[in-house]
């Protein structure tokens, strides 16, 4: 599934080819995405200028004006920019077409992504309006990990894939800055010291911050707005390496089921 950084870099792709282009039609070829596709899409982007493109933990949104589009990839989902006139290929579902003959798509073949519409401010859509705080920002610290964690005590890795209290933290890099924090996978939240709240804190944005800048993992479908994969799953510490020795120790890396994903961590490192 895209993480964070992945839509991070699709976001970023796009920005600088979408902003301010006037979008020319709307072509929707699947409305049985994650929630139906509004049928007034049509009607309502076309002959509108896109102002912006920005995020909101992993979902992108395409300030319209009076409106904004919200997109997901939902869970095999990637957004790239083509010509308008390239024949449409298996699993492309919504397009764009922008002024310039340029399109941007949709390809999305489990279909788990969401195209929807939020007049207004798109921080009142429900699904937007309930996200913990971004782990990229400036207030993202030690502070706020303490006390989001408090009462909680389900174990950490769940706790900050939670998108209610962290915005867009996934599996893979979960896993990626609990190892560089030290912390073991099951220790409970609430039982971290402020101590350790903050070096998940500078653990979570430093690994999110390595995957942007190496294009994010591709390990099955993502690749950016201009079709290139990302190369971060070589950098790995821990994750998909079970078994392995750890980078840093030398400790066969372990692996087992939380929450009915796969967690990876380092027994001598990670306590």
């Amino acid at each position: 599934m895209p993480e964070l950084p992945e839509v991070e870099i699709t976001r970023r792709g796009l920005a600088r080819h979408l902003t301010g282009r006037r979008i020319e039609s709307v072509r929707c070829h699947q409305r049985r995405l994650r929630w139906p596709v509004p049928r007034s899409l049509e009607r309502r982007l076309t002959g509108l200028v896109i102002r912006s493109v920005a995020r909101r933990g992993k979902y992108l949104l395409l300030d319209c004006g009076h409106g904004t589009l919200i997109l997901h990839l939902g869970m095999s989902g990637s957004l790239r920019l083509l010509p308008a006139e390239m024949p449409r290929q298996p699993h492309e579902h919504f397009e764009l077409v922008l002024e310039g003959e340029q399109a941007v798509r949709l390809r999305d073949p489990r279909r788990f992504g969401a195209v929807l519409w939020q007049a207004g401010s798109p921080l009142e859509n429900p699904l937007l309006a309930a996200l913990g705080p971004e782990p990229l920002e400036a207030g993202f610290t030690g502070d706020v990990l303490r006390r989001a964690f408090r009462g909680r005590s389900a174990a950490v890795k769940q706790v900050i894939m939670d998108s209610h209290v962290i915005a867009g933290v996934g599996n893979i890099y979960a896993s990626e800055a609990l190892f560089r924090a030290g912390i073991h996978p099951r220790t409970s939240a609430r039982r971290l010291s402020q101590a350790r709240c903050q070096r998940l804190a500078a653990a979570i944005r430093a690994t999110l911050e390595e995957a942007i800048g190496a294009g994010g993992s591709s390990l099955r479908d993502f690749v950016g707005s201009d079709g290139a994969p990302g190369h971060f799953q070589q950098n790995y510490f821990v994750y998909g390496r079970g078994g392995e020795p750890c980078r840093r120790c030398g400790t066969p890396v372990r692996m087992f089921r939380q929450g009915q994903r796969s967690t990876y961590f380092c027994p001598r490192c990670q306590k």
